[in-house]
């Protein structure tokens, strides 16, 4: 049997720090005074979902997003920080892991035409979904330090 430097807990410690990591990136890189003060974020989504090929995509965007465009674009913004921090620091682990397959599903849904951006989502789903399986968060994190879960 191999051995590594780290054992499997170690590791999916660090795969969770890292999909956290990108998630504090995404915040990190939002220019937050146009989607708080102008939603440009929502704006755009609302331009995709206005074209988009499955119909349900627009009435929901509409019925739920567009009404509270100034709510969703903190709900975004602040959420994508909250699931980062949540993952690198291990706190309320599932919680933020389920919330990052949610948060990726719906940019999947929205962006189902541009395969490009499909890459990212699909692989941060998946490393959620692993981190969520495997309790990714026994090891170098509160939740484990707190005794949590």
């Amino acid at each position: 049997m191999t051995t590594t430097w780290l054992s499997a807990p170690h590791w999916l410690a660090v795969l969770r720090i890292g999909l956290g990591l990108w998630w504090v990136e995404s915040f990190r890189h939002k220019n937050k005074a146009a989607w708080f003060d102008r939603q440009s974020g929502i704006q755009w989504a609302a331009s995709v979902a206005e074209k988009h090929r499955w119909p349900f995509v627009r009435r929901a965007f509409d019925s739920v997003v567009a009404p509270r465009a100034k709510v969703m674009a903190y709900a975004v913004v602040l959420g994508e920080l909250a699931i980062g921090l949540g993952l690198v620091l291990g706190l309320l682990t599932p919680a933020a892991a389920i919330a990052s397959i949610l948060l990726n599903l719906s940019y999947f849904v929205l962006m189902i035409h541009d395969w490009a951006e499909q890459g990212q989502n699909s692989m941060m789903i998946l490393c959620a979904v692993v981190v969520l399986g495997a309790h990714a968060w026994q090891t170098w994190s509160l939740d484990s330090a707190l005794g949590l879960f």
